[in-house]
C-alpha cells in the first residue's frame, strides 16, 4: 500500500467510526474494540488504524486511557475560567455528574516560579493541594492549588473535596476579586500523565490562574491540567454578570 493509499484508507476508517458515533450506535463512554480487532475489521495495518484513531482523538470524538483502550468521548464541558465558577455547580448545571478526590495536602517549599507568580521572597512556603476531578466517572482534570499559609491557617485539615471558594468564604471571610490566567497547550508528564491515565507526552491543556481577593490581595494560584478533549473554552468579554456564582 502506497503512502497515499494508506492516507485515504485512514480517512475512510475515521469517517466510518465517526458515522457510528454520530448515529448513536456508539454512545459516549462506549469502549471501542481493541486495535487488533479494529485492524482486522477494517482489513488494515495497525499503523493506518492508529492514524485514523489519532485523528478522531484530536477532534475530541474519542479518547484513550493508558492500558485500557479507546472510548467514545462525551460532550465537552463548557468552561469559562474567567468566572471561576464553583466546579461542582458548573458541571451539574450542564446535567453532568461530578466527583472530586484529594490526592495530597501538604506544605511545600515554593519553587522560584511560584515565588514570582505569588510575589513571595525566596525560600517561602506554600500550602499545596492536589485534586483529581471526574465528570460522568471519567478522569478529566488534575489540579494543583497553591495557597499562602498565613492567609489560610488550618485549611489542610478541612474537607478539601468541597469547594475551596466556599471554605474561603465560610472560614476566612474571603471572596475572589480579579484573576489572571494563562491557557497553554502542553504535554502530560510524570504524575500528571499518571493521574489523567495518559501516556507520557500526550497532549493536554494547562490553565494557570493567579487569584486576588475582594481587596486586591494576591492569595493563591491554580495549575489545572485538563484532558484536551474534555472541555470547550468559552469567554464572552461583553458579559458583566457571570452565569454561575464566582466560586472555584
Amino acid at each position: 500500500m502506497t503512502t497515499e493509499q494508506a492516507f485515504t484508507h485512514a480517512a475512510l476508517i475515521r469517517q466510518a467510526i465517526e458515522q457510528q458515533i454520530s448515529s448513536g450506535l456508539l454512545r459516549p463512554g462506549h469502549k471501542l474494540p481493541s486495535e487488533r480487532d479494529l485492524s482486522e475489521l477494517f482489513a488494515t495495518t495497525r499503523i493506518t488504524l492508529k492514524e485514523a484513531l489519532q485523528a478522531l482523538e484530536a477532534e475530541g470524538k474519542i479518547y484513550r486511557e493508558d492500558r485500557r483502550g479507546w472510548f467514545v468521548a462525551p460532550p465537552r464541558l463548557l468552561y469559562n475560567p474567567q468566572y471561576k465558577s464553583h466546579f461542582h455547580q458548573m458541571v451539574t448545571a450542564q446535567q453532568r455528574q461530578v466527583e472530586t478526590a484529594v490526592l495530597s495536602a501538604q506544605t511545600v517549599l515554593a519553587t522560584p516560579a511560584l515565588c514570582q507568580e505569588l510575589e513571595l521572597p525566596a525560600l517561602s512556603r506554600l500550602h499545596e493541594i492536589q485534586r483529581l476531578r471526574r465528570i460522568d466517572g471519567r478522569v478529566v482534570l488534575f489540579v494543583r492549588h497553591y495557597l499562602k499559609p498565613e492567609i489560610f491557617p488550618g485549611i489542610l485539615a478541612m474537607d478539601l473535596t468541597q469547594s475551596l471558594t466556599l471554605i474561603y468564604e465560610t472560614h476566612y471571610g474571603l471572596s475572589y476579586g480579579r484573576s489572571r490566567f494563562d491557557i497553554i497547550p502542553t504535554a502530560a508528564r510524570g504524575e500528571v500523565a499518571q493521574a489523567l491515565m495518559l501516556g507520557e507526552g500526550s497532549p493536554i491543556l494547562l490553565i494557570s490562574r493567579v487569584n486576588f481577593d475582594q481587596d486586591g490581595r494576591l492569595i493563591d494560584c491554580d495549575q489545572e491540567y485538563w484532558r484536551h478533549d474534555a472541555i470547550r473554552i468559552s469567554i464572552d468579554s461583553s458579559l458583566v454578570t457571570p452565569p454561575f456564582p464566582l466560586e472555584k
